[in-house]
């Protein structure tokens, strides 16, 4: 998918939600499902439309209404419960007092062994103890009818002023059975209280489509202008979309009918792709980039079923609404992170290429983020917690990145004019040789030959073959006339007299890069090429791809291979060759990956993608 498709795709689903939503508000209205009529001097519930927020809620065809928005259609009993009476607890039995047996009594074993102890007349007996109150609770106060009818009773009213009742929007409802009716006592209710503010709801979710719509107008225009990032400027569209068709949907969600919410549910889930498709695209490694795809798929079915099971089972409707939440803001947000990759801190270098990478990492990363805060704005005035977020980011912006931006591109600055100058004063010794020195060779060659001295001659030819040769390494006509695959056979051809051994070059010429992209190129497979020979040994391998999206270059070696920490060391190691490719590579918003192989030998790789 192109971009300029998926920015259409995109700018299509928000406009679509947009479009329902508007439309909806002007025709459409809270629906809780409950359909009622007028029976014999009541209301009851005639229908109950299938998955309904009344169906979820109990509500069933056939009950009759006991109270709707605070009128009673219905007068019940009123009864009272008198407080238990408190009973008095008798006290504790008083131990008696100590007992002084006369000295005339006397005690005699009986045949059991035990003491039989005769007392005398004057012995003090101890009172036999108070019995135990009665453990049986008293009985319950029975409840006594305190005001109202003594039976349920319907309210007089005209069939007139229940249907008026019945058309206006439910807010409050108390509902009970014929049966439950009838059994009605002190002890026994059977009601069904439900509450139905959405049509309240309803009519304030209009105030979400003005942050909606300034977000997709603002981040639009924000993004696309380049002023938060150049690399940001293709996901415009499907970043602003992705922010505001969750604010879009609201009047849907807010309807009670279960078809538009599980459209508008639909929507939001369809409104993430495009936006998590175009940061899985910057994800580097390939095998991730399709782990990522992958992970989208999966959150958005999930994303969908947990919006349609939330809408048909009330019992599930708070865990699967937080269910939804998680993979539907999940659907940007893996892709952002994936995209981001690991941030090294502790190799950071505001002049060194881990400065840029770190900036472009922050920024998939917000912005793969953000969704995730649009779609927990769902409750008036739709302005938390996005709000506090797009806050939370100016702040760090102006504070924190910004100016860590404005670093790293005066550094990237500096590194431009260096390579810039560097090219500019290896064209210029060229120049200097091929027409100064070699053109006065060439004289004193012929000369030579005039005057008859052959080997003199010969060595002068020699010299200015060499002397083409630097013209050739400092600047190639090859590579302005031709490209960067012939330039590359070219180069292929001399390291191979150096190397002492094979050196093969696998390329396919399509589509030419920029004159700046293919001179990058062609230094760092000149830089990787000389360090293979120095450092590794044949069979050295080139490999160049150009194509219509961009252009690829690697080069493998079968020495003992680099250190691995050879490429975060390069400024601070010596390592100046890998140093100079690595800024040749940033210069052209190039990857490059230098490693060693498990089994022995470097691997270069430079890919550059078309923006």
């Amino acid at each position: 998918m192109t971009e300029r498709t998926r920015s259409w795709i995109a700018g299509g689903i928000a406009v679509t939600a947009l479009a329902l939503s508007l439309l909806l508000l002007t025709l459409g209205s809270y629906d809780s499902g409950i359909r009622l009529g007028v029976l014999n001097g009541g209301l009851i519930v005639t229908d109950v439309e299938r998955y309904s927020q009344a169906d979820r809620d109990g509500v069933r065809a056939g009950m009759r209404v006991v109270q709707i928005n605070g009128t009673d259609l219905i007068r019940l009993p009123q009864y009272s419960y008198p407080e238990q009476p408190q009973t008095d607890v008798p006290p504790e039995p008083t131990p008696p007092s100590d007992a002084t047996a006369s000295p005339d009594s006397t005690a005699s074993p009986d045949a059991t062994g035990s003491l039989d102890a005769t007392a005398s007349p004057d012995a003090t007996v101890p009172p036999d103890p108070t019995p135990p109150p009665d453990s049986t609770p008293p009985p319950q106060p029975t409840p006594f009818l305190a005001g109202g009818p003594s039976v349920p009773t319907p309210v007089d009213m005209s069939d007139e002023g229940l249907s008026r009742l019945a058309s206006q929007p439910i807010d409050r409802l108390t509902l009970t059975t014929d049966k439950d009716l009838e059994l009605y006592s002190a002890n026994f209710y059977g009601f069904l209280d439900v509450n139905y503010p959405g049509f309240w709801g309803f009519s304030q979710s209009s105030a979400a489509l003005l942050p909606g719509l300034a977000l997709l107008l603002f981040g639009t225009w924000w993004l696309g202008s380049g002023r938060a990032s150049d690399s940001l400027r293709p996901l415009a569209i499907p970043a602003a979309s992705a922010i505001a068709t969750p604010l879009f949907v609201q009047p849907m969600l807010y309807t009670g009918a279960p078809g538009w919410m599980v459209v508008g549910g639909v929507l939001t889930v369809v409104g993430m792709i495009p936006l998590a498709l175009g940061l899985a695209e910057r994800v580097e490694n390939e095998r991730d980039r399709q782990l990522v795809v992958i992970g989208i798929a999966i959150l958005s079915v999930v994303g969908i079923v947990s919006g349609i099971v939330a809408v048909t089972y009330n019992s599930f409707y708070s865990y699967m609404s937080d269910l939804r939440w998680a993979t539907v803001g999940a659907i940007a947000l893996l892709p952002g992170l994936a995209a981001a990759g690991p941030v090294d801190l502790a190799g950071f270098r505001i002049a060194g290429i881990t400065s840029g990478k770190l900036m472009r990492s922050t920024e998939l990363a917000v912005i793969g983020a953000t969704p995730l805060f649009s779609l927990g704005s769902n409750i008036p005035p739709y302005l938390w917690p996005i709000g506090g977020w797009l806050a939370a980011i100016a702040v760090a912006g102006r504070f924190t990145v910004r100016p860590l931006a404005r670093l790293a591109t005066r550094a990237q600055l500096q590194r431009d004019l260096v390579v810039a100058a560097t090219e500019a004063e290896r064209a210029r010794v060229a120049a200097d040789i091929h027409d100064d020195a070699l053109q006065e060779l060439t004289l004193l060659v012929r000369r030579l030959e005039t005057a008859g001295d052959t080997e003199g001659a010969d060595m002068g030819r020699t010299i200015a073959d060499r002397l083409r040769a630097i013209c050739g390494d400092l600047r190639l006509p090859i590579l302005d006339d031709l490209g960067v695959g012939p330039a590359l056979d070219w180069l292929v051809l001399r390291i191979e007299r150096l190397a002492g051994g094979e050196v093969r070059l696998e390329r396919t010429d399509g589509k030419r890069p920029p004159a700046d992209v293919e001179l990058a190129i062609f230094r760092v497979a000149q830089e990787a090429l000389a360090n293979a020979v120095k450092h590794g040994r044949p069979p050295i391998v080139v490999r160049y791809q150009a194509t219509d999206s961009g252009a690829s270059l690697s080069i493998d070696d079968a020495g003992p291979g680099i250190a691995a920490d050879a490429g975060a060391t390069a400024e601070t190691g010596g390592h100046f060759g890998l140093l100079n490719m690595q800024q040749r590579a940033e210069q052209i918003g190039a990857i490059l990956d230098i490693r060693r192989w498990p089994a022995g030998g470097t691997h270069v790789a430079l890919e550059w993608r078309r923006r």
